[in-house]
């Protein structure tokens, strides 16, 4: 394949969500450590050149992103679009993002209210995934966060989550926090 460049990109500007390279293996049939070598290519030329998009790997996969510089122009664009969150749903995205997988119990003691309104709405919208039941009296469901939340935030993983460290940073009362024990709420 002459164009195996254009056609890899072409298929990452074409998908609707980020697409992994095992996802371009099959659709190119080509093996992953080629394609992989392509889209770094990819990568390097679109951070190279002046564009207002690039690529970037997020969610396990490759998606084309607007520069986040151009966000204030773009919002016109998609008034209609916009996603706010409450500082509840906020609340609760964090508690399960860095604490997962934890169960509704737990998320409540740790937010000390009812937070079921709150998550319903964040598995409408397909930022939290059910991973099972746990093992303790009453089985209850434990949450995680799905890879849309991934997209959504700019993640490639969780591990690209700030650390305590880093809010520290902004706030030194964060250090002074006390650790709180989640055996209770079980």
């Amino acid at each position: 394949m002459d164009n195996l460049k254009q056609l890899v990109e072409a298929y990452i500007f074409a998908a609707d969500s980020p697409l992994s390279l095992d996802r371009l293996s099959v659709l190119l049939e080509r093996p992953r450590a080629e394609l992989r070598s392509i889209v770094e290519q990819l990568c390097q030329q679109y951070e190279a050149s002046d564009r207002g998009f690039y690529l970037a790997e997020i969610a396990g996969g490759y998606q084309f992103r607007t520069q986040p510089d151009l966000a204030p122009y773009l919002r016109k664009l998609n008034k209609d679009r916009s996603t706010k969150f409450s500082r509840a749903a906020m609340e609760t995205l964090a508690i399960i993002a860095y604490r997962q997988p934890i169960t509704r119990p737990e998320i409540e003691y740790l937010r000390g209210v009812d937070s079921g309104g709150v998550m319903k709405t964040l598995l409408d919208k397909n930022l939290l995934r059910i991973l099972g039941k746990k093992d303790v009296p009453g089985r209850p469901l434990m949450y995680g966060t799905s890879r849309h939340f991934l997209e959504l935030f700019g993640l490639r993983s969780l591990n690209d989550l700030p650390t305590l460290k880093e809010f520290s940073a902004l706030d030194p009362e964060l250090t002074e926090a006390e650790p709180m024990n989640l055996e209770k709420a079980e």
